[in-house]
């Protein structure tokens, strides 16, 4: 599998490969179809380069053991950006790292599975990033994104759908869902809007008064 980099354009999705369960071949190739920028989080560089995807970027506090002269000698061209600030996440790294050049969008990959306590933070801390830049995070199961504004997609019927709180989110409102919500509360730990799905073909509409609400599109 590779990137081949012909076009650069910060408006295309980054993809940004953390280090928790990998995703699918499939998923993956479809992902760098474009070639996009491809940002790695520290120790995950040698699965990627196992699979001869093609780096621009390794990010991350390096507080293991990692050989940069080694990587760079199987990478070249390689950025490699050391971020050592141990009060944020490699992936908040990442994030920002795109952000502060400009981009536009971030596929995220491998962020989840593996560590329980490392998928529950990568899942709920993008809310914090929704206004500054479009983030989705993919597995083989699902498609996680937070909400901004009013969301509204076409689904065929029976697509699952579930909205989960990060915190409380206040007035809820939304159409084409089985089980729609009218100007209500969800609150995380609580109530949470899981397993819902699409009642037809057809758009579904999803707005919330205030608070951070994911979306996410799941599948068996």
């Amino acid at each position: 599998m590779s990137s081949h980099h012909i076009v650069r354009d910060e408006q295309e999705p980054a993809l940004l490969i953390a280090n928790g369960e990998s995703c699918s071949d499939e998923l993956l190739g479809q992902l760098l179809e474009w070639s996009p920028v491809v940002v790695v989080l520290d120790r995950a560089i040698w699965r990627v380069l196992d699979l001869d995807i093609k780096v621009d970027v390794l990010l991350g506090d390096f507080d293991g053991d990692l050989d940069l002269d080694l990587i760079r000698s199987k990478q070249y061209p390689l950025e490699v950006v050391h971020t050592p600030d141990q009060d944020k996440t490699d992936l908040e790294k990442g994030i920002e790292y795109l952000i502060d050049r400009g981009h536009s969008a971030v596929n995220i990959v491998w962020a989840t599975g593996r560590r329980a306590d490392h998928s529950l933070t990568n899942m709920t801390n993008i809310v914090r990033y929704k206004d500054q830049i479009k983030v989705v995070m993919l597995d083989d199961y699902s498609r996680i994104f937070p909400l901004v504004g009013t969301y509204e997609k076409w689904y065929e019927a029976g697509t699952p759908l579930s909205l989960v709180p990060v915190g409380t989110v206040e007035g809820i409102v939304t159409g084409g869902l089985k089980y729609n919500l009218n100007n209500e509360s969800l609150m995380l730990g609580y109530r949470s809007g899981n397993s819902n799905e699409a009642a037809q073909d057809g758009f579904v509409r999803i707005s919330a008064r205030s608070g951070d609400l994911l979306i996410m599109e799941c599948w068996d």
